[in-house]
C-alpha cells in the first residue's frame, strides 16, 4: 500500500510539473519583427508632434493624442482644451487629422 502511495505522489507531482511548464510555454510573449513592431511607435510619437501644431494653431494646450483608424485611414485624434472668453471653462475641441 505504501509503494501505490509513493508512486501516485510522484505521478501526481509529475503531472503538476508538466502543467506547469506548459502553462509557462503557453504565456510566453510572441515577438513581433523588429519591422513590423517600430511603425506603431512612430505612429504614437508622430500623433503627439502633430498634436503639438493643433493645439499651437488653435491658441490652445495639447489634451490628448492618439492614433485611431477611421474609414480604413490611419488618422490622428487631438483633443485641444482652449482657453474660454472672459473667464470661462476652457472649450474640448476634438480634431481628427490624417496620420499621413
Amino acid at each position: 500500500m505504501k509503494t501505490l502511495r509513493s508512486h501516485f505522489r510522484t505521478a501526481t507531482l509529475a503531472l503538476c510539473a508538466a502543467g506547469l511548464f506548459a502553462s509557462q510555454a503557453m504565456a510566453m510573449p510572441v515577438i513581433a519583427p523588429p519591422d513590423l513592431a517600430s511603425p506603431i511607435v512612430l505612429a504614437a510619437s508622430d500623433c503627439y508632434a502633430i498634436g503639438q501644431q493643433v493645439a499651437e494653431q488653435n491658441g490652445g494646450t495639447l489634451a490628448k493624442a492618439s492614433q485611431s483608424t477611421r474609414g480604413g485611414q490611419p488618422v490622428c485624434v487631438i483633443v485641444v482644451l482652449v482657453p474660454g472668453k472672459d473667464g470661462q471653462r476652457p472649450r474640448r475641441s476634438e480634431i481628427v487629422v490624417p496620420l499621413n
